[in-house]
């Protein structure tokens, strides 16, 4: 880790978010074995990302925008405020106008422009769609430690990393599984499930190396990425977790991810 730690952080963004995307494929390999997890493993799942997600975006996000914002001389709340709330309407608009399916609903239920797209490709857009405020989240955490502020360290981006890490091992299961139940092959349910976690290695680079440019935008950016997360969280991850019989299990799901999380960041950051 001492290597690692001495890397540019555009370099370490890279290699946090190919963690990332490494355990997203180990998720969709799910689809290789026999006994496939059942829905309500998937519930369970879906809510314990929500609850890293969630998580992360305090601890990880707004908590430092605040303190940088602050050490900037600016008042704190407002960086994080406006950070936040673009973050949500980003992912409004993207949401809106890119065409989309939501795990477990109906072809007819598809958002955004109206396209002819198979409904399994709709499906993967769907979720890396979800995917992207996750990388960039690890990028901007990663570019924000040059800033060289207290709240700001390696330890810290790397703890977000491995949070969103373990998170993304139920979300390509949660790609490839439904897939393959669909009747899609196995290598295809796989490569769709691997392919939603690609677009965090984009993402955390883009980010990274936007904040390192222009490191007074850095509360903006942290609070931005904590908006855009909160809002799939709340858009897509949780009602896809309760949309089954199993609200309960899903809600003690997204207890159990706070509390990693929440961990993770107060151990290692």
């Amino acid at each position: 880790m001492e290597t690692f730690y001495t890397l540019h952080p555009v370099m370490q963004a890279f290699l946090a978010t190919c963690l990332t995307w490494l355990v997203t494929s180990l998720g969709a390999s799910a689809v290789f074995f026999s006994r496939q997890p059942s829905r309500k493993t998937l519930d369970i799942m879906l809510g314990f990302a929500a609850g890293v997600m969630i998580a992360a975006s305090y601890w990880s996000l707004l908590a430092p925008a605040l303190e940088m914002a602050e050490g900037q001389g600016s008042v704190p709340w407002v960086p994080a405020a406006v950070g936040f709330l673009a973050g949500g309407i980003f992912l409004r608009l993207v949401d809106k106008f890119l065409p989309h399916l939501h795990l477990f609903l109906p072809r007819s239920e598809a958002e955004g422009i109206t396209t002819k797209w198979r409904r399994s490709t709709l499906f993967v857009l769907a979720v890396t769609l979800h995917n992207i405020p996750e990388g960039l989240a690890v990028g901007v955490a990663f570019g924000a430690v040059a800033a060289g502020l207290p709240s700001a360290t390696a330890p810290a981006a790397m703890a977000l990393a491995i949070g969103i890490a373990i998170q993304n091992f139920p979300e390509g299961m949660a790609v490839s599984v439904p897939l393959r139940r669909e009747g899609v092959s196995r290598f295809k349910s796989f490569m769709a499930g691997q392919f939603s976690g690609m677009v965090e290695v984009f993402a955390g680079v883009i980010g990274a190396a936007t904040v390192m440019i222009s490191q007074p935008i850095l509360p903006y950016a942290l609070a931005f990425a904590a908006g855009a997360m909160i809002f799939v969280v709340v858009e897509e991850v949780i009602p896809e977790s309760q949309s089954g019989n199993h609200a309960d299990a899903a809600t003690m799901g997204v207890m159990l991810g706070f509390t990693v999380m929440m961990i993770l960041d107060v151990a290692l950051g």
